[in-house]
C-alpha cells in the first residue's frame, strides 16, 4: 500500500501539562509538523496556565476534551478514573474524528488502542515511556521490584488494570521506547509482547535553548544571579528524589574549596491538585529547614497556583534554596545559559530516560546524575576527553564529593567539557533525529493498510469488554 507523502497525524496524550512526557509529546508534534504534516493533540486535560507555550499560543492545534470523570475519588482510584477519562476521549475520536486521520500516536495509556484499530480501523504507534505497573507496585530497581506494604484490596485492584495495560499494549501496530533501559525493562515484564520495542530517544528542539532570553523580563530578574548555581529540573514528585540535591548541597556548603555564596534552585512542575506534589514541596521545605538552610518560593507572574505559605519561608532576598514552581520556557534557558550555573542536577534513580541531562548537555552544563537508568544512555561517565558528565550511587555523600570537583574544574576544562556535552546532545538527541525516527514508524504503520484481520479470541474479548465500556460512557 502506498502511504500519503503528508501524513494526518493524531496525538493522544491523558494530561498536557508540564513535564518529561508532555514535552516529547509537544516537540514530536512540532517536528511532525515542520515536515509538513498535518498534526492535532487531543488530551482529557489542558490548563492554559500550566502547560508549555506552544501548545497555549496557537503552534500546535489542541483538543482539549474534559471528561465528566474526576482524575481521583477522595485521593484514590487514580488508575481507573484515568481508564474511564481515555475511554471518554476515545469515544469523541470515534464518533466525530476517525476520518481526519491515517494514524495515531499514543503514549502513557494504552487504554484506546483496540479500540481506535477494531472500531475505527485505524494504525496505532504506541510510545512506551514506562509501564505503569511497575511504577505503582513499588519502587522499581531493575531486576526486581521493591514492593510496597499493600493490602489484598490494592493487589485485587490492581490485578485486572495490570492485565489491561499489557493486552492493551501488544494491540499497537508499533510499539517504541524512550531507552534500551525501557525496551529491556519492557519485555521482561510484559511477557505476552512478542517483538521488543524500537528505541526512540526522545528529542530536544535545540533552538528553543538557543534563543536569546530577554534578561529584562520580571520573571527572568526574579532567577538569575551572579552566584555560583547548582540547578534542578524535576517535577515536585517524591519519585523524582529532590531530597538529594538538598542533602548533597547541605553537605557541600562550608567546604574550603567551595564558593561561600553557592546556592541550590530547584525548579520544576507543580500542581496543587496532586497530593504527590503537595507533600513533596512540603518535604523538601522540611528538609532545608532542618539544615538550616534559607529558601524562597516563587512562581512566574503569569502563572494562575497560589505560592504555598510556610513559616521563614521569603525572608531572604538571597536564600540558599530557590523553589522555582512551574518555570517557563524562558526561566528554564536563562538557568541553564546561564555562566554562573556550576553543575545540573539530576536526582531520579532508576528513570526511564531522562530529558534533564540531555537539556543540560545541550546547554554546556556539566550534569550530575544517578548511575541507573537512561541517564547511562546519555552521559558518557569517563576520563576526559570522552566524558560529558558524571555518574554516581544516590548518596548525598558521594554527591557532595562529586559537586566539589566540578566545582575545582578550571576554564579549560570546563570549555572542553562544554564542546563534548553538546556535540553529543546534538548528535543523538536532536529534534531532527526523533523526528526523522518516529516519522518513518508512522509510515510503516500506514503502510500496513486497513484494519481488518480477523479478531483473536482474546482481541474479541477485549473489544467486547472495551466497546461495553464505551457504550456506557455514551449515556454520561
Amino acid at each position: 500500500m502506498s502511504t500519503p507523502s503528508k501524513l494526518r497525524v493524531a496525538f493522544v496524550h491523558p494530561d498536557l501539562g508540564i513535564g518529561g512526557a508532555e514535552r516529547l509529546v509537544v516537540d514530536a508534534a512540532l517536528g511532525l509538523q515542520d515536515l509538513g504534516h498535518c498534526v492535532d493533540i487531543y488530551t482529557s486535560h489542558h490548563n492554559e496556565k500550566h502547560c508549555f507555550d506552544e501548545t497555549r499560543d496557537g503552534t500546535l492545534r489542541v483538543h482539549h476534551v474534559v471528561p465528566p470523570f474526576p482524575r481521583p475519588w477522595k485521593g484514590k482510584f487514580h488508575v481507573l478514573f484515568a481508564h474511564a477519562r481515555q475511554l471518554h476521549l476515545t469515544k469523541f475520536l470515534l464518533r466525530s474524528r476517525m476520518d481526519q486521520h491515517d494514524v495515531f500516536f499514543v503514549d502513557q495509556l494504552s487504554t484506546c488502542i483496540p479500540l481506535l484499530r477494531r472500531l475505527g480501523g485505524k494504525r496505532v504507534v504506541f510510545y512506551c515511556h514506562f509501564p505503569d505497573k511497575l511504577l505503582a507496585n513499588g519502587a522499581f530497581v531493575e531486576g526486581s521490584v521493591q514492593k510496597r506494604n499493600t493490602g489484598i484490596l490494592k493487589r485485587i485492584y490492581r490485578y485486572p488494570m495490570d492485565w489491561l495495560e499489557e493486552v492493551t499494549t501488544r494491540q499497537a501496530d508499533i510499539i517504541l521506547a524512550n531507552s534500551r533501559f525501557t525496551a529491556r525493562v519492557t519485555m521482561a515484564y510484559f511477557t505476552s509482547l512478542k517483538t521488543p520495542p524500537k528505541v526512540v530517544y526522545p528529542g530536544i528542539n535545540i533552538q528553543a535553548y538557543e534563543t536569546s532570553v530577554d534578561m529584562m523580563d520580571p520573571d527572568i530578574i526574579q532567577i538569575t544571579s551572579p552566584r555560583p548555581t547548582l540547578l534542578s529540573l524535576n517535577r515536585f514528585e517524591m519519585k523524582k528524589n529532590a531530597a538529594l540535591a538538598v542533602e548533597a548541597f547541605s553537605r557541600l556548603r562550608g567546604r574550603p574549596t567551595v564558593p561561600n555564596n553557592i546556592r541550590l534552585v530547584l525548579a520544576g512542575g507543580y500542581d496543587p491538585r496532586l497530593e504527590d506534589n503537595i507533600r513533596t514541596l512540603e518535604n523538601l521545605v522540611g528538609l532545608a529547614r532542618t539544615h538550616n538552610l534559607t529558601f524562597k518560593l516563587i512562581a512566574p507572574s503569569k502563572s494562575s497556583i497560589s505560592i504555598p505559605s510556610f513559616p521563614a519561608a521569603n525572608l531572604h532576598a538571597q536564600p540558599d534554596i530557590l523553589f522555582l514552581l512551574n518555570f517557563t520556557t524562558g526561566q528554564r534557558s536563562a538557568l541553564l545559559q546561564a555562566p554562573s550555573t556550576v553543575a545540573l542536577l539530576y536526582t531520579p534513580a532508576n528513570e526511564h530516560f531522562g530529558i534533564g541531562p540531555v537539556e543540560g548537555m545541550l546547554c554546556g552544563v556539566p550534569v550530575l546524575a544517578c548511575d541507573s537508568g537512561g541517564p547511562t544512555e546519555s552521559i558518557v561517565d569517563s576520563p576526559s576527553p570522552e566524558r560529558t558528565g558524571w555518574l554516581r550511587t544516590p548518596d548525598p555523600a558521594v554527591w557532595a564529593g562529586t559537586l566539589e570537583d566540578i566545582c575545582q574544574l578550571s576554564e579549560v576544562e570546563r570549555v572542553a567539557l562544554r564542546r563534548r556535552c553538546k556535540d553529543r546532545a546534538r548528535a543523538m538527541f536532536g529534534m531532527e533525529a526523533m523526528t526523522k525516527a518516529l516519522e518513518e514508524s508512522l509510515r510503516e504503520a500506514v503502510h500496513m493498510g486497513a484494519v481488518h484481520a480477523p479478531v483473536k479470541v482474546i482481541g474479541f474479548i477485549l473489544a467486547f469488554v472495551l466497546g461495553l465500556m464505551v457504550a456506557i460512557l455514551c449515556r454520561v
